[in-house]
């Protein structure tokens, strides 16, 4: 009898012990599963707030039709954005909140529509811009302004900004056709007030002096500070172009080793070096002088369907006069202070404590360091060690003193032909050229 009663009471005993290791494992597995939704919403939020940081278009579109509709700004795509609205902006491409980048649709165009989100504060390369302030009340010219006191006002700003140069007429008066956005043979008050905001902007500018080109994507049609301009179908240059919500999550090593796995076969990457190599040639004494690449990171730059280099971001250009201004009226201790955005600087004048103004190295060098990974990998049997060897040669060239620039010059031509001759000789024959 005693037997029997011990049975029962070592199952019950035993089931107890079952029942609250069951209920332990399922608070446990309740808690994390809290946990992991606590932690997936955190980062849901963060991103989802960033991304509405980031992508404003509507602001835009909202601000540009108003001043439109009260007859504040004009330009050729205006009509299309706030009357027919058949300018559409698709997918938010931006990556500061001043600054909204967008694909975009005009009929049968496809393109990249941008516009600036407050007013344009003078920054440089590699420095994020300031918050931005009120938007941009579209004031100049004034109501009065002649077409000839508007031509004499856009040659002043070219003048700041490019220095003295022999065309500037000429660019003017292309400056000018571009304004009269319905080609109607005159220049409105709007369209010239559009065209003075676009103008406040480096990366329009450069983008119209090197379209000619074919160096930068054409300018399709603008509307106040906003402007489209024609698409770029790959980029970056090389690598991957993660979606924003995974590019906070890869490590940049990994990012880096996988840059050099997606890209064109070797002929097109041949090609589309060749594109980077005569950019660089006509920024060097080019019509409208001499202009500095200081960024040339992948993201800048992407190509055609045809393995045309296209510069995607010319803010990544500045003018050497701007540069060398710039240079000259900064304090420096050290070369660590002279420096202009990701690849642009000069060396410290110790006696003086101020920056030299002659850059340290030229485009080409770095436009060789740049592509010397790129062409490098997979090149064909036979071409690696010479192609290495002019490469490393390019890497080599220095910057240029007042004593020294015409052997430099004599130098930087000679090495640059030499490569674009080689690679020349490798795709000239194939279906790629």
């Amino acid at each position: 009898m005693a037997r029997g009663l011990l049975l029962p009471r070592a199952w019950v005993k035993k089931s107890f012990y079952f029942q609250a290791r069951i209920s332990f494992v399922r608070v446990k597995y309740l808690f994390l599963t809290w946990l992991a939704v606590l932690v997936g919403s955190w980062v849901l939020y963060g991103q989802y707030s960033t991304y509405t940081e980031l992508c404003r278009g509507h602001e835009c579109k909202t601000t540009i039709c108003d001043k439109y509709k009260r007859g504040i700004i004009d330009g050729s795509a205006c009509s299309s954005l706030c009357d027919k609205e058949t300018l559409y902006m698709g997918r938010c491409l931006s990556t500061l909140p001043n600054n909204q980048v967008y694909t975009g649709s005009w009929g049968d165009l496809d393109g990249t529509v941008r516009c600036r989100l407050g007013d344009v504060v003078p920054y440089e390369l590699g420095e994020e811009p300031e918050p931005r302030r009120e938007a941009p009340v579209f004031d100049k010219p004034t109501r009065g302004t002649s077409v000839e006191k508007f031509r004499e006002m856009v040659f002043n700003h070219l003048k700041s900004k490019l220095g003295e140069q022999a065309n500037l007429a000429s660019l003017v008066s292309q400056i000018l056709f571009v304004a009269d956005g319905n080609k109607d043979g005159r220049v409105s008050l709007p369209e010239a007030r559009s065209t003075w905001a676009l103008l406040q902007m480096d990366e329009v500018l450069l983008g119209l002096l090197l379209q000619d080109h074919g160096h930068t994507p054409r300018l399709l049609g603008f509307c106040g500070d906003l402007y489209m301009t024609e698409v770029v179908p790959y980029g970056p240059l090389y690598g991957l172009s993660l979606p924003w919500p995974l590019v906070s999550w890869v490590p940049s090593g990994m990012q880096s080793s996988m840059d050099q796995w997606f890209t064109p076969s070797w002929p097109r990457k041949a090609k589309i070096s060749m594109g980077l190599l005569e950019l660089v040639e006509d920024l060097f004494h080019g019509t409208y002088g001499s202009f500095l690449i200081c960024d040339l990171a992948a993201a800048h730059f992407g190509y055609t369907e045809r393995h045309e280099l296209r510069l995607t971001d010319t803010r990544a250009v500045v003018a050497e006069d701007e540069f060398r201004r710039v240079m000259r009226s900064r304090r420096c201790s050290t070369d660590a202070d002279c420096v202009y955005g990701a690849d642009c600087g000069t060396s410290c004048d110790a006696t003086l404590r101020r920056c030299r103004e002659e850059p340290v190295r030229p485009n080409l060098a770095k436009a060789c360091g740049t592509l010397k990974d790129y062409l490098l990998r997979g090149a064909p049997a036979g071409l690696g060690e010479e192609l290495e060897r002019q490469l490393y040669s390019c890497m080599a060239l220095g910057g240029s003193t007042a004593a020294g620039a015409g052997q430099m010059n004599m130098e930087h031509s000679l090495i640059l032909n030499n490569l674009k001759a080689l690679l020349w000789r490798q795709i000239s024959h194939t279906k790629d050229s």
